[in-house]
């Protein structure tokens, strides 16, 4: 009797089941019952699914899976089954193809090209089948990326040649091209290695000319829409490698415009293709008739299309997804051709044109679809840069406004008029611009209440990353646009103000980015403009704060206030009386029921502290003392509903007034005043836990005293140096206390085992050991010159309960340690090595913190660890290996980091010392790094494991390691050296790591370290493309360029800052140093 599939399946670990049979290679192989199984997978559930999973999972793992693939493409009527075999195929090609008998590898070609020409023979079948075809063209695709062009020359050739036989394959043949190109000029830096790349680009730019024939053949003669759009994505894949000729002196760009641009069907894919050319550019004016002929082309093509003032924004809704990736695209064509050819158009283009591709990019501005804009904004800023840069380097300045760079000088230069004729060009067009970027503008991380989906107004707890992006970008065009026209960029946003308070515009939306705008712009115009502009602003918002009723309108209102102001410290500072009115504002606000009025009012109140500091601590005329101790007298009363968090900013932002105080006894007197509310709770709460240590079980209490510490955190942060008396007055209570709550906290988990610490005395108690450190590590940090008051008083009461605030203390005190680190290990290092040690995930502020802890000592405190017992030297060694084997890139970055200086260190100490470090750990270290080196877990730190790798093989190579390695009364070691020994033993630990490289590969690798040990690039380089071959890397090698990556960026911030800085505006007045 027939078993039920379904039977089968749930009990497929019965070996006497023939669905066994499946997992049996010397047998025929079933298809019909592999199928059933894939079914299983697909679409059982339970048991049923599990074992199929399982059975399938032990399938395509096995080492002779690929040989069933032939067999299930050719009979299996299920697709899911073709996919599970063309993915074995695909990692036996990727992975073991090499090592192939030719006659195997010439029958996995011949037998998957015979399976596509079968499957794309007809349109029916190519239609039905696209998506199994574009998954076994990509097999092909991986077989060419190892055959071809050396083992397989003619397959150009033969791919033209079938084309011509069949229109169907012919569609199916240009997605095989299109592929191809995507592999080898698109994804090669992450699957090949360098010279693999090198070649197989060299070799399609070789043969593209009987590719490019192909494809105008089609584009000529061919009627199927079908193909013809087929070969226009082709071409768009081609369009950014193939030489230029093949464009520019062919007729492809006539066709494009006057053939497919019109036509709906090929739109969005020829649209594409002009974008792709209009960003190209050689350097020279070869071709600037041609890319002049294009855009002109291009533009005629769009009016007819779009008509000259499409209404895109109010229709974007109603478009389908078809017209709106037509926008899209269009956008990203007038985008990229403007930004490559803007003067070019400019100087030989009918100026209607620039204006209408312009007018179109105004109006896709418009659209309320964020990703669009992005795309019209970076143009934009493009634009707007330019032009100010013309402005600057021009000798013209006239007195309207224009720039506001303050400079006079004669114009009627040839400079000049070019500036002058494209300002008036792109004059209502930028006007446009002003409105859209307010009408649009992004949300300031300074901003905390938001407009949620029900539409409430609430507090704001997590930042959108790509908000603050774009309202950077936007800051930046609008800073621009108001150097270039200031008085327009007045007459807007007063223009606009005014339709808030007559209600005619009025709306939360409206009001907030209006603000938005306005804040943005702090400091790009001149002092006289900027004090009217701001003067009816604050004043109109004021008023509006007054006129709107409702606690969501106040907030939203009070908002926009605060924002504004914490933007213009320049017109604080200038004006003191408008200045202690905002001030005594935001106490007002303080005391809003609405939460993310409060939090905003606070952080606006630091903002202002930290940038008008001074003139709140000397007597302004007409006060009878200075407007800090007013504030300080108060304090009660403004921070009455203020949350403790809140009450922390308070005390942050009056610390840095008090900072500003250089008057030692006068600051010592503030400092007082200020902490007197707290002192005083202070001591209340600590008698009461020195009468009765019960009492710190109270968690109202403890989390009390946390709060107090948090102020004295945030002042001491804010004040520095001058709060050693504050610290001195509690100092000694606050260490009790730590004592008290360490081990109340150890007596708990004794008793209730480590669930204890999720309940909330434990949790109110952790954060009193939490502040206390964090107290000390702020005032050490900021302790400039105290470091023997430091080391004296405050070191030896904090060694047994100290870590991340040790770090900072070896860091600053460096070699006055030197005496205290066998204590430190003693009493730190073991014992948290013993928490963490066990795994990778336990602890990790801990984790980090020991870490860095060792990295200090290291660097500051190295003969310390030379006195070290040998036990504790060692584990010491073994917790740095351990270090770099984490996942999380910080500690294992931290760890290699160590690694290297302490080999360095070792490498410039005494020779006996370095020779028995050496002799005792080098190969172990080596041979740690091999191992993350070619762990893909770990290739996140792929830069300093190459660091730490080269560095040790140059001391090889150098003989700078004078001790031997191996053991020289062995026999077997007689002339050996150092260098020989360590290309031994890396070539006999990656023999055995890596069993799919041959011999001669190991060994050009390992040679190839030692060649360019001290040309760290050829060697990271040499390093990454072994890691390519080893195919560990395959699924992602991203991270292997995270230096470039990150250096890139590096570079780009520091030429962008050093831009900025010459630009008024363009930084942030929170940003500016003082």
């Amino acid at each position: 009797m027939e078993v039920s599939p379904a039977w089968e399946v749930q009990y497929l670990h019965r070996p006497t089941l023939r669905v066994f049979a499946i997992l049996d290679f010397n047998r025929d192989f079933d298809v019909p019952l592999f199928d059933r199984v894939v079914d299983a997978l697909f679409t059982g559930r339970g048991d049923e699914q599990k074992m199929a999973q399982q059975v399938l999972t032990e399938f395509k793992d096995h080492e002779l899976a690929w040989t069933r693939a032939d067999g299930i493409l050719t009979v299996s009527s299920s697709v899911q089954s073709k996919f599970i075999a063309l993915q074995v195929l695909d990692k036996l090609i990727q992975t073991r193809w090499k090592i192939l008998p030719a006659d195997q590898r010439n029958g996995i070609k011949n037998f998957i090209v015979e399976v596509i020409l079968k499957t794309a023979s007809t349109e029916q079948s190519l239609r039905q089948n696209r998506v199994f075809l574009n998954k076994i063209n990509l097999s092909l695709v991986q077989i060419l990326k190892q055959e071809w062009p050396h083992n397989w020359p003619s397959f150009i050739p033969e791919i033209v040649q079938t084309s011509r036989s069949n229109l169907s394959l012919c569609e199916n043949n240009m997605a095989i091209l299109k592929l191809l190109s995507e592999e080898v000029f698109d994804f090669s830096a992450e699957q090949m290695t360098q010279a693999k790349t090198r070649n197989l680009k060299q070799q399609m730019c070789g043969e593209f000319s009987s590719i490019y024939t192909l494809c105008n053949e089609i584009l000529q003669k061919a009627v199927q829409p079908s193909l013809i759009n087929a070969t226009l994505e082709t071409l768009l894949r081609f369009l950014s490698w193939v030489p230029l000729g093949y464009i520019f002196e062919t007729d492809l760009i006539d066709n494009l415009c006057t053939r497919f641009l019109g036509p709906e069907i090929t739109r969005s894919v020829t649209i594409k293709c002009l974008t792709e050319i209009g960003g190209l550019s050689d350097g020279s004016d070869q071709y600037n008739a041609r890319f002049v002929q294009l855009f002109t082309m291009a533009i005629a093509g769009l009016r007819e299309i779009m008509g000259p003032n499409p209404d895109m924004a109010s229709s974007w809704d109603s478009y389908g997804d078809v017209e709106q990736g037509f926008i899209q695209n269009m956008g990203l064509f007038l985008t990229s051709y403007l930004t490559t050819h803007l003067r070019l158009v400019e100087a030989q283009v009918q100026r209607d044109d620039v204006i209408q591709a312009h007018q179109y990019l105004l109006l896709i501005s418009q659209i309320d679809e964020r990703e669009v804009f992005k795309v019209c904004l970076e143009y934009w800023n493009m634009l707007v840069r330019g032009l100010y840069e013309d402005g600057r380097t021009s000798s013209f300045s006239g007195s309207s406004g224009l720039l506001n760079l303050g400079t006079n000088s004669s114009n009627g230069n040839t400079g000049s008029l070019s500036f002058e004729l494209r300002r008036q060009m792109y004059s209502k067009i930028l006007t446009g611009v002003r409105y859209v970027m307010i009408d649009r503008m992004a949300r300031p991380e300074e901003v905390l209440i938001v407009e949620n989906d029900e539409g409430e107004i609430v507090r704001e707890f997590i930042k959108e990353t790509d908000t603050i992006t774009l309202y950077k970008a936007q800051r930046e065009c609008l800073i621009y646009l108001t150097h270039l026209d200031s008085q327009d960029m007045e007459k807007i946003m007063v223009e606009k103000l005014s339709k808030q308070m007559d209600g005619s515009e009025w709306s939360w939306n409206n009001l907030n980015k209006l603000c938005w705008a306005i804040g943005s712009i702090s400091g790009s115009m001149g002092e006289d403009q900027e004090r009217r502009v701001l003067v009816i602003i604050i004043k109109d918002l004021l008023s509006l704060c007054e006129l709107k009723r409702g606690k969501d309108n106040k907030a939203v209102v009070a908002s926009n206030i605060m924002y504004v102001v914490g933007q213009y410290p320049r017109f604080l500072k200038a004006h003191w009386k408008f200045l202690k009115t905002v001030a005594n504002k935001l106490f007002e606000f303080m005391h809003e029921l609405h939460e993310g009025v409060r939090d905003m009012a606070c952080d606006t109140f630091v903002t202002i502290a930290q940038k008008c500091r001074r003139h709140f601590i000397v007597n302004q005329p007409g006060e009878e003392r200075p407007f800090v101790e007013d504030i300080i007298l108060n304090q009660n009363a403004i921070t009455s509903d203020l949350e403790p968090h809140q009450v922390n900013r308070f005390s942050e932002a009056v610390g840095y007034l008090i900072s500003a105080q250089i008057n030692a006894e006068a600051q010592a007197e503030l400092i007082t005043g200020l902490m007197e509310p707290s002192n005083a709770m202070w001591d209340q709460l600590v008698t009461r836990a020195s009468s009765n240590i019960n009492e710190l079980r109270n968690v109202d209490l403890v989390k009390q005293l946390g709060n107090i510490l948090r102020t004295n955190v945030s002042a001491c942060g804010a004040i520095g140096k001058g709060f050693i008396n504050q610290i001195g007055r509690i100092y000694m209570d606050m260490l009790g206390l730590y004592k008290a709550v360490s081990e109340l906290i150890s007596q708990s988990i004794a008793q209730g085992g480590e669930i204890v610490t999720r309940h909330a005395d434990i949790r109110a108690m952790r954060t009193i050991k939490k502040e206390t450190l964090r107290l000390v590590d702020t005032y050490v940090k900021h302790c400039e010159g105290e470091v023997m008051a430091v080391n004296t008083n405050m070191v030896p009461p904090l060694l047994e309960a100290v870590l991340k605030t040790m770090n900072t203390i070896v860091n600053e005190l460096g070699s006055l340690m030197t005496d205290k680190i066998p204590i430190i290990f003693d009493s730190l290092f073991e014992s948290t090595m013993g928490m963490i040690n066990q795994d990778f995930t336990e602890y990790p502020e801990h984790r980090l913190a020991i870490y860095q802890l060792l990295r200090t000592i290291n660097q500051k405190c190295f003969n310390a660890t030379l006195n070290l017992p040998p036990p504790q030297f060692r584990f010491m060694v073994m917790s740095v290996m351990w270090g770099f084997k984490h996942t999380l890139r910080d500690i294992a970055d931290i760890g290699l980091t160590i690694a290297l200086e302490m080999v360095n260190n070792f490498n410039i100490s005494d020779r006996n010392i370095s020779n028995v470090f050496f002799q005792t750990y080098f190969i172990e270290l080596l041979n740690e790094v091999i191992v993350v080196l070619t762990d893909n877990d770990h290739k996140s730190s792929f830069r300093l494991q190459c660091m730490v790798l080269a560095r040790m093989l140059h001391l090889i190579e150098s003989n700078q390691v004078a001790a031997p390695l191996f053991d020289p009364s062995n026999p077997e070691f007689a002339n050996m050296t150092n260098s020989l020994f360590v290309r031994q033993s890396l070539a006999g630990l990656l023999t055995t790591a890596f069993s799919n490289l041959t011999q001669r590969q190991i060994e050009v690798f390992v040679e190839g370290l030692f060649k360019f040990n001290d040309e760290f690039e050829k060697f990271r380089t040499h390093v990454r493309d072994f890691l390519i071959q080893t195919k560990e890397f395959a699924g992602d090698v991203a991270d292997l360029y995270l230096e470039e990556t990150e250096r890139e960026l590096e570079a780009k911030r520091q030429e962008e800052k050093e831009k900025a800085k010459a630009i008024p505006g363009m930084i942030k007045p929170s940003e500016m140093e003082e």
